[in-house]
């Protein structure tokens, strides 16, 4: 919580706030070990007071601020003297708990006010002594000796030695004693179990219900070993996530760990938490006397490093650290800015033992159902019959098959569903295997899902609340929900009932989320609704079109509210149908894909029973869409026919018997699509003993089947849970590969006598691969693997996902002789560079690689390669990585091929940044007043022959072929002819190419014109047509040409800023619409095309033939056609659909020269570099729906043989290209998309004029 506008919080935080701006601020050390320095014994404990108590009270070292309350105060003092800012009170087991110990649980109100006493008064001392340093109390909440997440028998799982309810009690007690005594600050430590930690935050925030002022909260965790987790198993980050909700001022690490184990964990947290970070390790790991060895030079030369890489705004130290550890540290960090708090995307954040974020790389999250005894006859029946640990194999089922949340309902007349959800969460509490992922609490008994908030340590959600209570009720369950830190599931009911329709849906939905982030305080990403999934098909027509409401009442939900989430309950869509269950699969599957598309995030649903889009049956998928979308009157009845007409044993066994009949490369890959594992190691086996080697199985149809998997998931047509299963299926045929392969590997040797040779090594050299973390893409690491592997190195593959202390352990325990990186999204990039840094940081002295598809050798050089002073290469793909780590490792060349890389990355660097250094840019304001100038008076804007959207299915392929640009398609094949015979048709006159590039087009021909006469490829888009006016660099859309009153969408852009020498305007596309203060009604056109439709089958027939020529072949001529496509198409709109050029007549070379009067720019491109803009352009035309077209979260358009853009008609309208911009115009940029500026930096990070992430130190 950095900034506040809460009324009642103390001047502290204002205080505490201004000094961590300046500078980083400085807890003290330990309080025990001080006290031990002392020798006391039991009856110094005792002092006068309880000399004649008769229990053993030694090592209470909280009593001591009641019997010998100078040497607490003297401890104080001397690390206030060595410049702490903040002391700790003496009470880290001043609650009823840890003083049950000591039978003196009586006495925990006294020990708590007194300890503050004590700490307050020497802070006002050293406070008075230098006003300009205040001195601050943090009152010590220690995490008690139990365990609320944990059993203490092994035999009993499900027991607990404390419950939340007795946690909250006794902090409570602890907290009123410590504010009563004058602390400034509460500072939960030491945290083991987030449980417990959750139990303190609730008690302190029960207590500023009544008191006021609200004082700061600080929290620390404390990481139990080099697993990066606490004792009770969270990861650090999802520690984080759990508490986060509580808008905790400060949240860090202390105890257990030295600093210099404590390093990453702490970078970890650095980067998630939206709040300042504090630090108190140990002094290094106990030694065998549980003594700690690091002096205060030791620790302070590690504590610097955490500054100087912006890792600290508190620094302190924790067990063995002493006022001489402190002073080092003061003067370690003098001058040292602190961490700068970073604002992040707001995304949904979730967690179990690990966090779940809510990115748009996710695609759709799945709720496991089967947890529920509604809808599960058997988990029900485990259930009532007490077998909970036969019950937990259904939520470890769900788990395996890919749910990412388990939903858990106990609600059933015969099951105490209180005392039945307490009791199961336990159990999983202790199931690392299932608590790792988050809890959704599903109940419509408010009472059972508090109980149930009381048990899960990480963040779950609360599923649900609704209006329909009233609101009084509502805000009244909404404070408790956020009190316990869940998110939560709103449905779309009200005070009047169920919303059917899309208005009422989205009316309650908005109301509820007026009344939840502005009364109760959520923030909207922890704001989930369901509006309301209801049956269709029932026979009812007032049934028929719940479909459509919901989908398009998600959509509206998305637009208004877009940080929220939206889910439901998918299986209640084909309720009509049930005990049919292919059929109800087929309506989930049918109708995710199109929720998903409108904005739907995830859903309850049997993650392990759901068929892929493009695998049902297309005479079914027709029926259940006809039924789903509300297209026709009889869907319902036609429905029931085929459900009464295919029997559901008769149709799986004929599947089966119809796939097994299929050739063994077909086999294998249904078996990935489907994930089925029953028959791959006899087909594996099949295939290897037909194929040339094990090698080219994996080559052949194993990677032909990912492909499919990896195509259909970026298509949005499977889902995460699928894919691991496609995974986990290719890689159970690798490991029966493997044995053969090692013999293949054996013979060869074998046949170059090299077995002979004793001295030679087993392997060539060890390689360590790693998805970095953050990125679940594996499939180009694999093969990179098995190619490595093929030729004698030895390849540690440590998986997805990968924490960068992971990578440098396995460096270091296999004596790793090279590293690779591998990421395909775009995030995974800065997550490269900060190995890189960590690689430097820790003086490793081994190779570098970079590969992945979102990775380049540019980027290589400038941005990951300055962070490492090894040799640092980018891998363009799997075929180069030999030649590569050959050169690497190469006794006698390496010096000469880094030394040639390093050149080479030096010169792309220095031109890279030649290209900025000297550019002087101007400022946003100032560019605005120079843009292009235009007397808009004087032009009368052709308004179009429609408004709205024309959609053409199947344009003439044959009008495409005069109007292909030939000189790209050389370009792809990597053709290029000299000067003057570089373009085409000139190209084959030159003499290198020239014989090439005539055998190539030849080619072309030939199959372009299989193309056209087969029709093989489909050519089909939209066109839109819309009022419009700037604002600036924006454009502005209207739904209305005559009052122009209702904007309904905005086409964001950016202005040049490089300086210019003459008098050149400032360009944006705002400039080529008529201003809204002009008066002048103006339009803007819009248009996706794609020229794709079919590329697939046909590379499929070359990929079956093995042959890669015509396979690329096809995808170049795909290409050339969609862009032949767009200008054929901006033609047409030019002369016929806009008309506002009705007699043009240009010959097609005039086309390619842009002769015309307009222009077609597109998102992504330089006249506007935001990819994401391409999302207005499919959310207006409707584009996925009317073509097919689809846009995934990356801004790739499918199939990729695809153009969209902008069409401007006015003469003045020219290409230009934005060039590098400032901060300033991102920050504006953000503000006006409603986007922070990370992300605008995110999406623009190529026409930045800075770099985003400084270099390392």
């Amino acid at each position: 919580m950095i900034n506040s506008n809460d009324k009642n919080e103390s001047d502290t935080f204002s205080v505490i706030r201004k000094i961590l701006s300046e500078r980083i601020m400085v807890l003290d050390g330990a309080m025990g070990t001080e006290i031990q320095k002392f020798k006391l014994k039991d009856n110094d404990y005792r002092g006068e007071e309880f000399k004649d108590f008769p229990h053993e009270l030694g090592g209470n070292n909280d009593l001591l601020s009641l019997t010998q309350p100078h040497i607490i105060r003297e401890i104080h003092c001397k690390y206030l003297e060595a410049g702490a800012d903040f002391i700790e009170t003496n009470t880290f087991n001043g609650n009823i708990f840890s003083q049950a110990d000591y039978k003196m649980e009586h006495l925990v109100k006294r020990i708590n006010i007194e300890s503050a006493r004590l700490a307050k008064s020497a802070c006002e001392e050293y406070t008075k002594k230098d006003p300009s340093k205040p001195r601050f109390v943090c009152g010590a909440v220690g995490p008690t000796n139990k365990t609320a997440s944990i059993s203490p028998s092994v035999e009993r799982p499900e027991a607990r030695n404390v419950f939340f309810d007795e946690l909250v009690s006794g902090y409570l007690e602890q907290v009123e004693a410590l504010v009563e005594g004058g602390i400034d600050v509460i500072l939960v430590e030491t945290v083991f179990d987030s449980l417990n930690c959750k139990a303190a935050l609730f008690a302190i925030e029960e207590f500023f219900k009544t008191h006021s002022p609200r004082l700061p909260v600080f929290v620390s965790g404390t990481i139990v070993d080099k697993s990066g987790r606490t004792l009770s198993g969270q990861t650090g980050e999802a520690f984080y996530t759990s508490v986060a909700s509580a808008n905790l001022m400060v949240f860090g690490l202390n105890c257990a760990l030295g600093a210099q184990e404590m390093r990453p964990f702490l970078q970890n947290i650095s980067k998630c938490s939206e709040c300042y970070v504090s630090c108190y390790p140990n002094a290094g790991l106990p030694n065998t006397f549980g003594g700690y060895d690091e002096t205060p030079e030791m620790m302070a030369e590690q504590i610097k490093e955490f500054a100087e890489s912006g890792l600290l705004n508190i620094v302190g130290g924790c067990c063995g650290t002493s006022p001489d550890h402190i002073r080092a540290f003061c003067k370690a960090i003098e001058g040292i800015a602190p961490r700068t708090v970073p604002t992040l995307i707001p995304n949904t954040t979730l967690s179990g033992l690990e966090p779940l974020v809510f990115t748009k790389e996710l695609n759709f999250v799945n709720v496991g159902e089967r947890c529920n005894v509604s809808g599960s006859r058997r988990f029900a029946n485990l259930i009532k019959a007490n077998k909970y640990e036969e019950a937990l194999s259904v939520a470890r089922q769900q788990v395996e098959a890919g749910a990412q949340i388990i939903d858990i309902n106990m609600d059933e007349g015969m099951i105490d569903a209180v005392a039945a959800i307490q009791k199961f969460l336990f159990f999983i509490g202790s199931e690392p295997e299932i608590s790792k992922v988050p809890i959704m609490l599903d109940s419509s008994n408010f009472a059972v899902v508090e109980a149930g908030l009381k048990c899960v340590q990480g963040k779950c959600i609360v599923n649900s609340i609704s209006l329909k209570v009233g609101e009084e009720l509502f805000i009244e369950q909404a404070k408790i929900v956020k009190q316990y830190g869940a998110s939560v599931v709103v449905m779309a009911f009200d005070e009047n009932g169920q919303a059917t329709s899309k208005e009422e849906k989205v009316r309650i939905c908005y109301r509820s989320y007026k009344i939840l982030t502005e009364q109760v305080g959520f923030y909207p990403q922890d704001i989930i609704f369901d509006p309301n999934i209801l049956t269709i098909a029932t026979g009812l027509e007032e049934h028929n079109n719940y479909g459509v409401e919901f989908i398009e009442a998600t959509r509206e939900i998305k637009r208004l509210m877009p940080l929220t989430r939206v889910s439901g309950g998918v299986s209640n869509l084909s309720f009509s149908f049930r005990g049919n269950e292919p059929l109800r699969e087929a309506m989930h599957s049918a109708f995710l894909y199109y929720a998903i598309a409108a904005g739907m995030d995830m859903g309850i649903v049997n993650a392990g029973a759901l068929p892929i889009y493009d695998d049902i049956p297309k005479d079914l998928l027709k029926l259940v869409e006809d039924a789903i979308l509300n297209r026709t009157s009889d869907a319902t009845e036609k429905l029931l026919e085929y459900a009464q007409a295919n029997n559901k044993a008769e149709k799986a066994s004929v599947e089966v018997e119809e796939w097994r009949n299929k050739s063994v490369s077909e086999r294998i890959a249904h078996a990935l699509v489907k994930g089925i594992t029953t028959y791959i190691i006899e087909d594996t086996e099949e295939a290897r003993k037909t194929l040339p080697s094990s090698l080219s199985v994996i080559e052949g149809p194993l990677m032909g089947g990912m492909n499919i998997v990896g195509d259909l998931f970026g298509a949005g047509k499977m889902f995460l849970p699928q894919v691991i299963k496609s995974a986990r299926v290719m890689k159970k045929a690798v490991a029966h590969l493997i044995p053969f392969m090692e013999e293949e590997k054996r013979l060869k040797r074998l046949e170059k006598g090299s077995e002979a040779n004793e001295s030679e090594p087993e392997n060539a050299g060890v390689v360590v691969l790693a998805t970095v973390k953050g990125d679940v893409h594996d499939i180009g690491k694999n093969i990179v693997g098995v190619v490595l592997g093929c030729n004698n190195y030895k390849v540690i593959d440590i998986g997805v996902m990968t924490p960068c202390e992971k990578i440098v352990e396995a460096i270091i325990s296999n004596k790793a002789d090279v590293v690779g990186l591998s990421g395909l999204i775009t995030p995974s990039l800065d997550e490269m560079i900060y190995v890189a840094s960590e690689l430097e940081r820790l003086k490793f002295k081994i190779p570098l690689m970079i590969g992945g598809a979102t990775t380049s050798q540019i980027h290589t050089a400038v941005k990951i390669s300055p962070h490492y002073s090894q040799p640092t290469v980018h891998v363009l793909d799997a075929s180069r990585s030999v030649t590569v780590v050959q050169s690497l490792l190469d006794p006698n060349n390496k010096e000469v091929f880094a030394e040639d890389v390093s050149q080479q990355y030096a010169e792309l660097r220095e031109k890279h940044y030649a290209s900025l250094k000297d550019r002087k840019y101007t400022s946003l304001e100032k560019a605005r007043q120079q843009c292009v100038k235009v007397n808009w008076k004087s032009i009368e804007p052709v308004k179009p022959t429609f408004l709205g959207t024309h959609v053409f299915k199947e344009y003439s392929l044959e009008k495409l072929v005069t109007k292909i640009d030939w000189n790209p398609f050389f370009v792809t094949w990597q053709l290029r002819g000299k000067y003057p015979n570089r373009g085409y048709p000139r190209i084959f006159n030159d003499e290198t190419v020239g014989t090439e590039a005539k055998k190539l087009f030849d080619d072309a021909q030939s199959m372009l014109k299989e193309i056209v006469d087969k029709k093989l490829l489909n050519a089909r888009g939209v066109i839109g047509f819309y009022p419009a006016n700037s604002v600036n660099e924006d454009i502005i859309i209207y739904e209305d040409d005559e009052t122009r009153s209702k904007p309904i969408a905005t086409l964001f852009g950016i202005r040049q800023q490089n300086e210019k020498e003459t008098d050149e305007p400032y360009v944006a596309i705002g400039d080529y619409i008529a201003p809204v203060s002009s008066g002048v009604k103006d339009y803007i056109g819009l248009f996706a095309v794609s020229a794709g439709f079919g590329l697939d089958d046909m590379v499929e027939k070359y990929k079956k033939e093995n042959d890669d020529y015509s396979s690329i072949m096809a995808k170049a001529l795909a290409d050339r056609l969609a862009e032949a496509l767009a200008e054929a198409v901006h033609e047409d709109v030019r002369r016929e659909h806009w008309a506002y050029e009705k007699n043009e007549q240009l010959s097609n070379e005039d086309l390619f020269k842009i002769k015309y009067k307009g222009i077609r720019p597109a998102p992504g491109y330089p006249a506007q570099p935001d990819h994401t803009e391409m999302k207005t352009i499919w959310s207006l035309m409707n584009v996925n729906e009317n073509t097919s077209i689809e846009l995934t979260d990356h801004m790739a358009m499918l199939p990729g043989a695809a153009v969209c853009g902008v069409y401007f008609s006015h003469e003045h309208a020219k290409y230009f290209s934005v060039g590098k911009i400032t901060r300033e115009q991102i920050e504006s940029y953000a503000s006006r998309k409603q986007i922070t500026p990370e992300e605008a930096e995110r999406w623009l990070s190529s026409i930045l004029s800075y770099d985003r992430l400084p270099l390392a130190k």
